[in-house]
């Protein structure tokens, strides 16, 4: 999966789950400064990431992910590494 297929997925997700219009989701995005997720919000997105990927986020690595881009980074080496 490139990089750009991943970024569209994570957009759609945090669109979704947060209710965020998709054009305010950037790749510099934080979830809860900029997009105004509350903690709760974050850890439903982590679940959200996991099963729209199909990948296990361990909760040292989740708690690391604070912006969109380091979702997409996180993903993109996970899914590598299942290929």
């Amino acid at each position: 999966m490139q990089e750009q297929e991943i970024l569209q997925k994570v957009k759609e997700v945090v669109a979704e789950r947060l209710g965020v219009e998709i054009e305010r989701i950037t790749p510099q995005a934080r979830y809860q400064e900029d997009l105004n997720a509350d903690s709760l919000d974050v850890v439903d997105l982590v679940m959200a990431f996991e099963d729209a990927f199909q990948v296990k986020i361990p909760d040292s690595e989740a708690g690391r992910i604070k912006a969109v881009q380091e979702t997409v980074d996180y993903l993109k080496e996970a899914l590598e590494g299942k290929a």
